[in-house]
Formats: structure tokens, sequence, C-alpha cells
């Protein structure tokens, strides 16, 4: 009668994972789920998702995903499927290929950036 299923942690919090302010990682993140970074990675990140970097964060290395926001620092190649969202706190260093772009005025945009268009995922335009 009373047959209920235990939930699964991810259920109860949501399917967002978290590096916190202070904590530095160094390696490859893979995940599957949305991601949000405060604190600093220091190599690769790849996920199906959504990642956040945070005011205080900091990745250096290539990442791969399906959308992101941008609020800290990033240096190296990122590849964002749909939208790629830059804050005017944000520093970019690198390499940019996406499907939408958006910066805000006072962000830094130190990349070249490659658009690409979703239906044939052939490259519409660069800008160095």
């Amino acid at each position: 009668m009373f047959d209920k299923k235990p939930k699964m942690l991810t259920d109860v919090l949501g399917k967002t994972n978290r590096i916190v302010e202070g904590t530095t990682l160094h390696g490859d993140i893979i995940s599957p789920a949305d991601f949000r970074l405060d604190g600093e990675l220091i190599g690769n990140f790849t996920s199906n998702g959504k990642l956040v970097i945070g005011p205080a964060g900091s990745v250096k290395g290539d990442i791969i995903c399906n959308n992101a926001d941008i609020e800290g620092t990033f240096e190296g190649k990122i590849q964002v499927e749909d939208t790629l969202n830059i804050k005017e706190t944000a520093t970019i260093i690198g390499e940019v290929v996406i499907g939408k772009l958006s910066v805000e005025p006072g962000a830094i945009f130190n990349a070249s950036c490659v658009m690409f268009s979703k239906k044939s995922k052939e490259t519409t335009s660069a800008v160095e």
C-alpha cells in the first residue's frame, strides 16, 4: 500500500554538481548533469548539460558542453553546442566554438570565435 521507491540523492537535490569557492581541482571532469564551478579547475570539462563558471571560478583547459554561462575566468578552448553567455565580470582567453553567443558590455573577450549552425554543423562564420 505504501510502497514508495527511495528517491535518489540527485532527485532530491536537483541534478547540478558544484565545486565551491576555495577548491582547486587538477584533472578532468565528465558530468552528464549541469555543473556550477565557483572554485578553480586546471584540466578539461565535458558535460551534456550546462556549465556555470561563477564570479570567483576559473578554468584553465578545454570545455565541451551544451550551454555555458561564464562570470569568472576561462583560458583554453571552449566548445558550446547551443549558447555561450559571457557576463560583464568574465575574462575569456583562447578559442571559442559556439552555436550562439551573448557578450555583456565590460567582459574581456580575447579569443578566436567560430560560430556553427545547428542544422549543418558547418562553420558559418569565423571572427579573429
